[in-house]
């Protein structure tokens, strides 16, 4: 089996330390996936190029490299003003988000480099900038890749009582508005995530309903290093050349950027209009279509003629791209989705794009204000 789609589909078989039994997918009997990754096949031997080990994506990651040492550099020791802070603020939140975006997501996903070793270095880049790379890989390879928009499995849509992201949860009366106070809170999700989410998730080994198994060895240093090497280069060093309450102010503007940037990018994928929510069926057992099939209907593009964008979110405006070939370089993204938008014309299977990133962002609206209501749309 091809690289580019074992992953997910070994986890489908592969025991894991989720609690209960976790629902399986039918046989793809309609050879959709195999031809997926017969064509994508063909496009790699016919351009002949590599599914890793891009030159684009190495100069890529210098790019955001400087990016970031520079506007980190500059509003720690240059900038003397609010009026240069502020902007400087908001390129290094930018640099953050395209680390994680890019080197640390293709890296985490094992499409960076066909060498072990490089993905990882990639992958540990999350944890330069604040998060861990050990719990991103159960929480977004693992659980929700495996099963994207599923309720009880996928933990992206198990944010807590605050939100309701999927017909099957429970509604509150407060989520009649989480439209409208969702994209504040929004602006803490990084911050939360880098200085109690995580280290909440390595105390309890569980992140959301499915329990993982707790760092040790390596895993727990570079978790704990991680956290010590971003809160010293994001608190302590600015402390040694600026006020503490300087400081802070600083830290929740950069946190907010990023945290609003990472969090709608996202959820454009998935809790949108157009995306499917299915149950399983046979008591929660089985899953009505096949993996590949799945993939397609609970995810959705938006804005696929953008390069500008493209090339900031790490080709994540392709997300029906990603879900099926999460081992290949994003820089082979907007290629392949015209090969799968036409399969999936040939199979019957609704292929979902937003035109652009607004429409996209006006679609997670809708739909946040869909879910608010008492009454919602029927579950797939």
């Amino acid at each position: 089996m091809s690289a580019r789609t074992d992953t997910a589909l070994q986890l489908l078989v592969s025991p894991t330390t989720t609690a209960g039994t976790r629902p399986k997918f039918p046989r793809d009997e309609a050879g959709f996936l195999a031809e997926l990754k017969r064509r994508a096949d063909a496009y790699f031997k016919e351009t002949g190029k590599s599914e890793r080990d891009c030159w684009r994506m190495y100069l890529k990651t210098a790019v955001i490299l400087a990016w970031l040492a520079t506007s980190y550099s500059l509003l720690v020791f240059a900038a003397l003003t609010v009026w240069l802070a502020v902007p400087l603020s908001i390129s290094f939140a930018l640099a953050i988000s395209a680390v994680g975006f890019s080197i640390q997501h293709d890296g985490g996903h094992h499409a960076y480099s066909r060498f072990a070793w490089i993905n990882r270095l990639a992958a540990l880049s999350l944890d330069l900038i604040g998060a861990s790379s050990y719990l991103w890989k159960w929480k977004h390879v693992v659980f929700h890749h495996t099963y994207p928009n599923v309720h009880g499995q996928d933990t992206d849509l198990a944010v807590g009582p605050v939100a309701r992201l999927a017909p099957q949860q429970p509604r509150r009366w407060f989520h009649r508005w989480q439209h409208l106070y969702l994209w504040l809170l929004y602006a803490v999700t990084a911050s939360v995530w880098h200085l109690y989410g995580d280290f909440r998730d390595v105390a309890a080994g569980k992140i959301g309903p499915h329990k993982i198994p707790r760092p040790k060895g390596w895993d727990l240093v570079v978790f704990l290093g991680g956290k010590a090497l971003s809160l010293g280069l994001l608190w302590g060093v600015p402390m040694l050349i600026h006020e503490w309450w300087v400081v802070l102010a600083f830290y929740a503007v950069v946190t907010a950027v990023v945290g609003v940037t990472l969090t709608v990018v996202f959820q454009l994928a998935h809790c949108v209009e157009g995306a499917e929510f299915p149950n399983p069926a046979d008591g929660g057992h089985k899953m009505e279509d096949a993996w590949a099939v799945h993939q397609v209907q609970t995810t959705v593009d938006f804005a696929r003629g953008s390069w500008t964008l493209c090339w900031l979110l790490g080709g994540l405006n392709f997300q029906v791209v990603h879900h099926l070939f999460p081992r290949v370089c994003h820089i082979h993204y907007p290629a392949l989705s015209r090969i799968i938008e036409e399969a999936c014309g040939e199979f019957g299977v609704q292929y979902t794009a937003h035109r652009t990133f607004l429409a996209g962002i006006v679609s997670h609206f809708r739909w946040l204000r869909q879910m608010g209501r008492p009454q919602t749309v029927p579950i797939s």
